[in-house]
């Protein structure tokens, strides 16, 4: 029976319920560095019996960094959707990776950098199935720099549509990023807007769309993984 002082709508399970909404869920590739930070803060805390609050603050922005929040794609077919939160640092039209696979022809390439604020959580960008993930080591420049994009350490996942187009996405390691997590395999059903992956610290994610797509995303817009829709296919992929 409900409290009668208790306003209608208004319980213990409805509150809960808000904060479990509010707060977003941690990737599980974040976890062993949060329970790192927070046994090194608890150490720091037995021998020094100080820093208790740092150590608090320091395990929950690392919790925070590692979000996972929820997202739904948009209600839109023969569409791309951003595979990462950040700002579009690059539209243009170069030659693919090798890794990819893809003809040694010039496709348009959407370029977004992620700050450390950023979500960092990869998404998929449309539906369809994984044909092929390479892991290329490599260097850690900075992520805003235009050749990180082909000297530093990445993860190249070339995915195939329901309708057949081939899409290109990188995952690329940031000058704070020596971890990059995958767990997509070739032959992995996959839909738009689910986790895929994750990138530790600032870092850069690139899209290879097929020639004659139309970028509908401008330089210096922000993203949303798995929600701003990034591009159009072509009617014939």
């Amino acid at each position: 029976m409900s409290d009668p002082d208790t306003p209608a709508g208004f319980s213990p399970r409805h509150v809960a319920g808000l904060v479990r909404e509010a707060i977003p869920p941690m990737h599980p590739g974040g976890r062993p560095l949060v329970a790192a930070v927070a046994l090194a803060s608890g150490i720091v805390r037995a021998l020094s019996g100080r820093g208790t609050a740092t150590g608090l603050l320091a395990t929950a922005a690392t919790a925070a960094f590692f979000r996972n929040p929820h997202r739904v794609p948009p209600p839109r077919t023969g569409v791309v959707l951003a595979a990462a939160d950040g700002t579009v640092a690059t539209v243009s039209d170069v030659l693919p990776p090798p890794e990819l696979g893809l003809p040694a022809e010039t496709v348009p390439r959407v370029s977004v950098f992620l700050s450390v604020l950023d979500v960092h959580t990869q998404r998929v960008p449309v539906d369809g199935r994984v044909l092929a993930v390479t892991y290329t080591p490599g260097a850690f420049l900075s992520a805003d720099l235009d050749k990180a994009s082909e000297d530093n350490e990445r993860n190249s996942v070339l995915l195939e549509s329901t309708g057949g187009a081939r899409v290109g996405v990188v995952q690329i390691a940031g000058l704070l990023a020596r971890r990059i997590v995958c767990d997509v395999a070739p032959g992995d059903e996959v839909a738009a807007g689910e986790t895929y992956g994750l990138i530790r610290f600032g870092s850069r994610v690139d899209t290879y769309l097929p020639a004659g797509s139309v970028v509908e995303v401008a330089v210096g817009q922000r993203t949303v993984g798995g929600e701003t829709v990034l591009a159009t296919l072509p009617e014939r992929a």
